[in-house]
């Protein structure tokens, strides 16, 4: 079975701007958070029109529709003039770095992977707003570049070794005192005995009776 065209074949093509390697960083996540990026910067009226196919956004005009596509294509190409510079979210950098949610916050948390901010926004159809942090998309390309990831994975995992070394040290401690453990009465008469202090001719003047 054929799968649906997005754009019927009576769409008017408008406008189109290819989004190029420096927007995208090579993801096709980062590329869609764009697309929706610059949508939203639409009226809703005029949301509808723009699509992207193959990281390239189009503005299409259904047939017999009379909607202010100049309006449109002038809000979009404005965006697009700073789109290299949009702000790399939170799922965009799991996708470019090819990370974990988990190694993402642990590098945030420990400041290797540097935050460029923070944004806030309103989830739709809820009352609660949630923030994250954004990254400066030059700086994630400068990760990418220098392999940092696999540096900092490497870290990891020596820091992982260290403290599992630790811990089994640690727990052979433990055991080895478990099983020469001295009574606790033994330990504090021991410690009595040794404290008592040594005076000169004591077994003398014990022997006189005056101790009696």
């Amino acid at each position: 079975m054929p799968g649906r065209r997005k754009n019927p074949p009576t769409d008017e093509l408008i406008a189109q701007w290819p989004l190029s390697p420096a927007a995208t960083l090579g993801s096709s996540v980062r590329a869609r958070g764009i697309f929706l990026e610059i949508r939203a910067r639409l009226p809703l009226s005029l949301r509808r029109l723009l699509h992207i196919d193959s990281r390239v956004l189009t503005l299409r005009l259904p047939e017999n529709s009379g909607a202010d596509v100049e309006a449109a294509s002038t809000i979009v190409s404005k965006a697009m003039q700073h789109v290299e510079e949009l702000p790399v979210i939170p799922r965009e950098v799991e996708d470019i770095l090819t990370i974990s949610q988990g190694e993402r916050h642990r590098w945030l948390k420990d400041g290797r992977l540097q935050s460029a901010g923070t944004r806030t926004v309103k989830l739709r159809g809820r009352a609660r707003k949630i923030t994250f942090h954004v990254f400066d998309p030059r700086y994630i390309e400068d990760v990418l570049d220098r392999d940092l990831v696999t540096l900092w994975r490497e870290e990891d995992a020596a820091t992982a070794a260290d403290n599992r070394r630790r811990a089994a040290a640690k727990a052979a401690l433990k055991r080895s005192q478990k099983k020469g453990r001295v009574p606790a009465t033994d330990i504090d008469e021991g410690r009595e005995e040794t404290s008592r202090p040594k005076l000169r001719g004591w077994e003398d003047f014990g022997l006189d009776g005056l101790l009696r």
